[in-house]
């Protein structure tokens, strides 16, 4: 099951491993991704907090965890070709995946047409 969040955020869901990156409105928005640093495993990320750096040629921006767990893979090939982001925002341009630690925050995120929707507002 994929996610969205109002931060730009994809989550995919199998089990109880969350996938994580940005979406296709994100990274369009940043323009060309140059650098990307990533949580090491074992890291606890919080719903809402900072988890990553994307740093384009127009800016920086933080990448939120959409929800609560523990880093288990940072994605390596973003470190030799970040601009995968750019190419491939919503498949092998992810960011880390993580144990999902509280499946309720599943809840406060949007669905693929909510988040259509979402950004048809912006």
């Amino acid at each position: 099951m994929r996610y969205y969040s109002k931060d730009h955020e994809w989550i995919e869901v199998v089990g109880d491993v969350v996938t994580v990156g940005i979406t296709d409105y994100a990274q369009g928005q940043l323009g060309d991704v140059v650098f990307v640093e990533l949580p090491a495993a074992g890291t606890e990320v919080e719903a809402g907090k900072e988890a990553a750096v994307v740093e384009s040629v127009k800016a920086a921006s933080e990448v939120f965890a959409p929800v609560s767990g523990t880093i288990i893979e940072a994605n390596a090939a973003l470190e030799a070709t970040p601009d995968l982001v750019n190419s491939a925002p919503e498949g092998d341009g992810w960011f880390f995946k993580l144990n999902l630690s509280n499946p309720g925050e599943l809840e406060g995120l949007l669905d693929e047409a909510g988040y259509k929707a979402f950004v048809e507002t912006l």
